[in-house]
């Protein structure tokens, strides 16, 4: 059910002129893509915290229809948390605004929003639990 939501909301969020910028996996990241790909793909950006090719094969082909993907190729050689981190500190530097979908032990994304909020950034965090 909370995947729904949260495709209905980057929907509305697109519709109105939003840009959002999220990052590739699988669930929450995989439903903002596709509300914003059925609104205008021109205002998603995907982030990703490794090589296209170090995704899902799920991912893989929802990622191929994304026009602005940014790979991190760079990242590949990285445990998969310190290169989703990695992308996190990107996706706030890129953006004025957080959204955050996370669980009260997501120690990650939780960084990433008091990062977010010391740089002055407005912070909208949902919790699943």
């Amino acid at each position: 059910m909370h995947q729904h939501l949260i495709e209905m909301m980057s929907y509305a969020l697109v519709l109105s002129g939003n840009r959002i910028i999220t990052s590739g996996s699988f669930g929450t990241n995989s439903a903002v893509i596709k509300g914003a790909l059925r609104a205008d793909q021109d205002l998603l950006t995907v982030i990703l915290p490794q090589s296209l090719s170090r995704q899902p094969r799920e991912s893989r082909e929802q990622l191929e229809n994304v026009m602005h993907l940014v790979e991190n190729s760079q990242n590949d050689d990285l445990p998969l948390g310190e290169a989703s981190s990695l992308c996190n500190h990107e996706i706030i530097s890129r953006c004025q605004q957080l959204v955050c979908f996370a669980f009260h032990d997501s120690h990650t994304l939780l960084q990433t929003c008091h990062e977010a909020e010391e740089q002055r950034k407005l912070v909208t965090l949902f919790y699943f639990d």
